[in-house]
């Protein structure tokens, strides 16, 4: 093994499966049901400072809310985040489209899934990492049929009923 194997630059760097995630602002809970998740992905937001602060406070909703990619840059479109209280003439609009920081190849492999594929981009949550920066958890997904639904509430029942099995037996 030579010196020059054994380094391991900054590009080269493995990322981590799971987000350091420090503090959970919003979620959406309902997209797990209702969309069969491929992959997720880590993008940066930007934000105005009073999206910030209203975020800071536990504030906002992203329920409804989709990503799309219109040419080079990835939109989070329809997500609500409340005026902050103190903003006064420099508040912000609550549901604006904001603009989502990603990568240029991470644009590419979104764009390419969207467009041949049929897949979703759907915001699974937004937090604050370690570093204090606010993130998505963006998630690349196919909608699941009615079908795909009742098996999921299946297992979900299932798995409920083999816990009481065990603890009763315990």
């Amino acid at each position: 093994m030579t010196a020059f194997s054994a380094y391991i630059g900054p590009s080269m760097r493995p990322k981590p499966q799971t987000f350091d995630k420090k503090k959970i602002v919003a979620e959406n809970r309902r997209a797990r049901f209702d969309y069969a998740i491929e992959t997720t992905y880590e993008a940066g937001i930007a934000l105005t400072g009073t999206e910030v602060k209203s975020l800071r406070f536990g504030e906002g909703s992203i329920a409804e809310s989709y990503a799309e990619v219109r040419g080079e840059e990835v939109w989070l479109v329809n997500s609500n985040v409340p005026e902050f209280s103190h903003g006064n003439r420099f508040n912000h609009e609550a549901k604006r489209p904001r603009k989502l920081l990603l990568h240029e190849r991470e644009i590419n492999k979104l764009h390419g899934a969207v467009a041949r594929e049929g897949m979703t981009l759907v915001p699974l949550m937004i937090y604050f990492n370690s570093r204090g920066r606010a993130k998505v958890e963006l998630a690349l997904a196919k909608g699941k049929k009615a079908h795909d639904k009742r098996d999921s509430i299946k297992e979900r029942d299932w798995k409920r009923e083999q816990g009481r099995i065990l603890r009763d037996r315990g």
